[in-house]
This record gives structure tokens, sequence and C-alpha cells, in this order.
């Protein structure tokens, strides 16, 4: 499974959180990197920056995550009390004279949602947001997107397909009045019942992220999950299960929200504009040079989940998988255009409206424009 995902938070039963002492991990090879003029190296300059970047994720590392470990340099420390990955910032594994902090979210934080912490912690320098979280906590907490990794949500709802052969779409669970097991809130859910494309009695609300249920009932209720995840792990991990689970995206069935962009707090942008229009760029690319060859940070990745030790597990296969399903299905790819992590007024505009429509307390004058902003976004940055 993946992260909390905005609306997708993991109400998993935790046991403990092992407290392990700060270690190190891989060969400081990277602190050879001559840095230039202004803090920066390689032609990169995040002088500009704080010094650590602190982002403040919604899960735990995980392959959808991967563009921002790719900035990750070797060297790097896992501190597994705080659940934080601290190394060199690089670029084309480049050291850019900056540090980055990657701190896990979801139980990590008590499950608290990203942009409450980024309003109560200003050592944040970006935060993941998903656009329904960003809508429904607007009058609270409000977000923006500055860029958009990932251009596809891959959040999906999962059946078995022996027991549904006639099953293909989100409409059709609908149609046949089939329980849809998902976690509590699920903006998606409220909106799909108020389109009429499922009835408010087939949704339940008591997933717990674990595969149990949905194994005991032998497939016979969908569940929420996602396409680069729980496809493999119903297959090759749940040994209990251990065979294929169909599924649509949301995406593909009408709720084209963005997930995990990163984001600022709006009082805070003149003080970071300097900053985001140097790192933007970065990220972007890194998360091209991710899909590319994901290796180096899949194994940071791993390495931290180990570490961490918690109820949460990520192994080879799943980070192949999910890079693999990533790049086939569009997850990760160019905007509306041939430009990679810019995001569209129009797309956001009618998320707004759909979740507006379902009655969910959408602020009166919230419009797409307030959620986002592409000023820092390098056009020439996208996938060939």
């Amino acid at each position: 499974m993946s992260a909390v995902r905005g609306a997708l938070c993991r109400a998993v039963g935790l046991a403990a959180l092992v407290v392990a002492v700060l270690g190190a991990c891989g060969d400081d090879d990277d602190s050879a990197a001559t840095t230039a003029p202004g803090g920066g190296s390689g032609g990169v300059d995040l002088s500009a920056c704080p010094n650590p970047i602190v982002v403040q994720t919604d899960w735990f590392p995980e392959a959808e995550h991967g563009g921002l470990y790719e900035l990750v340099g070797t060297g790097y420390k896992v501190d597994a009390g705080k659940k934080v990955v601290r190394g060199r910032l690089v670029a084309h594994g480049v050291s850019t004279g900056r540090d980055i902090e990657i701190r896990a979210g979801g139980p990590a934080i008590g499950n608290q949602p990203v942009s409450v912490r980024q309003y109560a912690d200003d050592s944040i320098t970006l935060g993941y947001a998903n656009t329904e979280g960003q809508i429904l906590r607007w009058s609270k907490t409000p977000v923006l997107s500055v860029v958009a990794p990932l251009e596809k949500n891959p959040q999906i709802i999962y059946w078995d397909p022996a027991t549904y052969p006639d099953v293909k779409t989100l409409a059709d669970l609908g149609t046949k009045d089939i329980t849809i097991n998902i976690f509590s809130g699920g903006t998606f859910a409220d909106v799909f019942v108020a389109e009429g494309i499922w009835h408010k009695s087939q949704i339940d609300r008591s997933y717990d992220g674990s595969p149990a249920r949905f194994v005991a009932e032998d497939g016979k209720i969908a569940q929420q999950g996602f396409a680069s995840a729980e496809p493999y792990t119903y297959q090759y991990v749940y040994k209990q299960w251990g065979k294929p689970v169909a599924y649509q995206t949301l995406a593909d069935a009408g709720f084209n929200v963005y997930s995990q962009t990163l984001s600022i707090v709006p009082d805070r942008k003149a003080e970071l504009a300097p900053c985001l229009k140097a790192l933007v760029p970065v990220i972007q690319q890194a998360q091209i040079d991710y899909v590319a060859d994901p290796a180096r940070a899949n194994a940071t990745i791993i390495d931290a989940v180990k570490k961490y030790d918690t109820f949460w597990t990520y192994d080879q296969g799943l980070a192949d998988y999910s890079v693999k399903t990533q790049r086939e299905q569009g997850f990760v790819g160019n905007g509306p255009d041939s430009t990679l992590g810019n995001l569209d007024e129009a797309r956001l505009q009618g998320v707004v409206d759909q979740i507006r429509k379902a009655g969910l307390g959408v602020p009166a004058t919230l419009e797409a424009s307030d959620l986002f902003t592409n000023e820092f976004i390098d056009p020439s940055i996208g996938l060939k």
C-alpha cells in the first residue's frame, strides 16, 4: 500500500514504534563534490534556500516518493526515532551545498494532516498536499502547491475479477451494489455518491489497511488502494490471496485530483520565492532522473523503512513494480503540455466544482487559482 495520500489515512493498529540510534548508510562519495560560489555546485545554486531544506511527507518512505529520495545523496543518516532521512541534497548526483531532510508522515506524526504540521512548524520548507485536502482544509490551513511530481493519482478501487467478472469500472460497482471498503473520510466516495455513481448504503468506511477482510470474505467486497502497490502485494506478498485483482483508478472514473504535490504556506511565498525559483526545477529533474534510473533512491527508501522498524515494510520487488507502473500508466508524466510538474487550472477547477456540488463545505470564494502556482516551474523540463 502507499501513503496517507491525502484522504488515505492509515488507520492501522500500530505496534509501538521502535526508537533506534541515529545510523549512517552508504559511502560518503558525494562529500568531495566541488561547491561553486554562492553555495551551489554543478550549476545549481540553492544558497537562497534554508539549510536543511525540510520536506514533510504524508507517509513512510515508498516509491511514490521516489523523486524526493532521488535528491538524497549517499552518506545520508537515518534517525529511526524521529522517522527522518537527512543527507546532502544532490542534483544529478552532485552536491548542491544544501542538505535535505525528509520527514515521514502518517502514523509517524500521529496521522495529522501535513498542512496542520506546516502551520505548527516553520522549519518545514515543503509539505505534501493533495487537491481534495487543500480544498477541504482551505478555511483553516490553506497551502499552495508549487510542483506536482505525480501527474496522475495512482489511487484505485480493486476487486476480485473471478468473483465479479462483469465488473470493469467503478460505476459497475455501483450498479451491482457491491460493498466498497474504504478508509474513514474518503472525499471521492462522497463525490461519487453525489454524482449517482455509487449508493451511500454500499460505502463502508471501516478499512484499516489490512488485507484480512478482503481475504476473509473471499473477494466479495471491493477495497481501496494504489495501482502501484496492491496489485503486486495481493498477487506476490499476501500469500493467503496469491492471485491478481482488477481495478480502476479514481482518475479514470472521473475524480482527477493531484496527489502528493509539494506545497508551501501561502503567507511564506515571498520569503521562499528565491529558493523555490532554484529548487523547483531541481525537483522536476529529480523525478525524471528517478524513473529513468531508480536504483539509488529505491535503496534509500528500502533502507529507511527497514531502520524505522514499524509495521510498514517495503521490499525491492514492490519498489520495482511501483516504478514500472508509474511509468507505464502515466502516474509520472508531463502536464497538459510537454512539462513535468506543472498543474492544470481547468483540471483543478473541475475538482473544486465536484466537491462543492457534493455539499462538502467548500468556501464560496475558493477558486482553483488559489490552490497552486506554476511560476517556479521550468517549462523546458519534461519527459521526452
